[in-house]
């Protein structure tokens, strides 16, 4: 048994829809971060970046933070997910956790929630993603996978990606990112995983 502790995140979301994929029994325990639960010290004292998610595995007595270590644990704990090369899965998850993730967060920071306010971040965030965007689509024009078949690294940037709403993205542009991105939407253990710890919203879908 594991216990996960989340929020309904893209980096928290990681980590559920990992643990359905591996097939892990998991207890689930809320932080809501927007009340200020990840400064609590029983928190802390398994994540003490403050930041969700964090897992603590009750078989090994080892609490992990940090979402692209936790995958990495998953992933040598049950020799699973690793794609075709592990060193290809261990970069791809790397853009995602040193260039997806941050890149798109300031994307949601700037263009989401304080539009109006700052045209320079604006505009050099929403060319950020464009970019990452690009780099995404064209590393899967030749490849149903990032990592030819499906690995952690696919579990780490979906998340990111399914909050392209917040993103000023054409989809137009990025044909074989579409195609990579709802395939995995359609997985069974991605739905479930995406409504932890608790159902926001439907998983967005492009036309």
């Amino acid at each position: 048994m594991i216990d996960l502790y989340t929020w309904a995140t893209p980096n928290g979301r990681k980590i559920s829809i990992a643990l359905e994929e591996f097939e892990l029994d998991y207890e689930v325990h809320p932080v809501n971060i927007g009340a200020g639960d990840q400064f609590e010290p029983d928190f802390l004292k398994i994540s003490p970046n403050n930041k969700i998610p964090a897992i603590f595995d009750r078989k090994t007595g080892r609490g992990m933070m940090e979402s692209g270590a936790i995958l990495l644990y998953l992933a040598e704990t049950e020799d699973r997910y690793w794609g075709e090369d592990r060193w290809q899965t261990i970069e791809w998850l790397m853009l995602q956790m040193g260039g997806v993730g941050p890149m798109l967060g300031q994307a949601h920071h700037f263009l989401q929630f304080n539009s109006g306010k700052a045209p320079y971040a604006e505009a050099r965030y929403a060319s950020e993603a464009k970019r990452l965007y690009g780099v995404l689509d064209r590393r899967l024009a030749d490849r149903q996978y990032l990592s030819d078949s499906y690995s952690i690294a696919d579990m780490a940037t979906w998340p990111w990606i399914s909050r392209y709403e917040w993103q000023a993205i054409e989809w137009s542009d990025y044909p074989n990112l579409k195609r990579w991105y709802l395939a995995v939407a359609d997985r069974p253990a991605v739905q479930r995983g995406y409504d932890v710890p608790t159902h926001v919203n439907p998983i967005p879908r492009p036309r």
